[in-house]
């Protein structure tokens, strides 16, 4: 049978040429994701797959040394094609292989394929189980912000644009930085946030070294909305390949009078259409549409400003030590307990 080769990447360009000539693709597999986890102290791999000299596959890997047991992550991944046998056997091998070198238990992707009864179906037969958790958002909703202004607005739900054009009266500013000082707006507004919507939020390192990593390429900026000295909400957009992530934010609990949410998300769809970019992706919605899910009101303001729905498959583990039945106990009840 037919093998490709696979062996690390080591050039960035070479890297983001490839994910950027695809599509779909995520910056979860770009080259600063990666610098981000490696930053974080994470060990990761930049695997490339070779027909002869031509690449046809790459895959970001990050190795998490949890207590719950050691894996691998691939979010947004891998970067191949999942209609050619010869790719994915290339792909299953290769993460076998750095596996077993590794000693891990498992290795949990969650790729950019939709999910449907059939690609469910496809990673059954490759010997995947459905994860007990999810890997980054896969719910999601996105806008195609490639139409004029006008156009964008009368596409919104009629309470949303009403305050899309409210906000611009209660003297609001929207500033744009790539400074990591900022970055504690965030971490405090976000705080906030967890206590209303009930997750688990994040720490200023992961936020500092995405705002810098991506910063540095124009990639990232961090948006901060202000009335006068006030603080209101702040967020985190990764801005890549033709599309913007509203990956992280925060916003605070107070002055609820004043449409502030809806000011900053306005600002950065006019900065992304400033740079020619075609998609806004809102990142993670609730599942359903069951009013009572924690995040139902999110997904509603979200929904607001029109676009649709695109659900990626769940996120799938490979078994490939017999100690993952822990990992799968402890995070199914995990998930029981915290109503997740």
């Amino acid at each position: 049978m037919y093998n490709l080769k696979y062996k690390e990447v080591s050039d960035k360009k070479t890297w983001e040429d490839f994910i950027l000539s695809h599509n779909p693709r995520s910056f979860l597999q770009s080259w600063n994701w990666g610098e981000v986890n490696e930053r974080l102290g994470k060990k990761i791999y930049r695997i490339g797959f070779y027909d002869d000299s031509n690449l046809v596959g790459e895959s970001l890997i990050i190795k998490e040394n949890a207590k719950r047991g050691p894996h691998f992550l691939i979010p947004g991944g891998p970067i191949i094609d999942w209609g050619s046998q010869v790719q994915i056997n290339a792909f299953i091998k290769c993460i076998k292989n750095l596996a077993r070198e590794e000693h891990v238990w498992f290795i949990r992707i969650r790729p950019e394929v939709m999910d449907s009864r059939e690609s469910k179906k496809m990673f059954s037969e490759l010997g995947f189980v459905s994860a007990p958790m999810h890997l980054h958002a896969e719910n999601t909703w996105v806008l195609d912000i490639s139409p004029p202004e006008e156009s964008i607005v009368a596409g919104m739900r009629k309470t949303t644009r009403y305050l899309v054009r409210n906000s611009q009266k209660h003297n609001l500013i929207c500033e744009q930085t790539i400074d990591s000082e900022q970055i504690k707006i965030l971490s405090d507004l976000q705080k906030e946030t967890v206590v209303r919507h009930n997750f688990v939020g994040f720490s200023d390192k992961i936020f500092r070294y995405q705002l810098e990593t991506f910063g540095k390429d124009n990639q990232g900026k961090l948006f901060i909305c202000r009335q006068a000295e006030k603080d209101l909400a702040a967020a985190i957009i990764i801005f890549y390949g033709d599309t913007a992530y509203y990956h992280h934010s925060g916003s605070t609990s107070n002055y609820r009078g004043i449409p502030f949410s809806y000011f900053l998300q306005w600002q950065v769809i006019l900065e992304a259409k400033k740079r020619g970019i075609k998609y806004y992706n809102f990142w993670g919605i609730a599942p359903n549409d069951n009013p009572k899910h924690r995040f139902a009101g999110v997904t509603t303001f979200k929904k607001g400003f029109g676009g649709k729905r695109v659900d990626w498959i769940h996120a799938r583990d490979l078994p490939v030590s017999l100690l993952y039945v822990f990992t799968y106990t402890f995070e199914f009840l995990r998930k029981v307990f915290r109503r997740l």
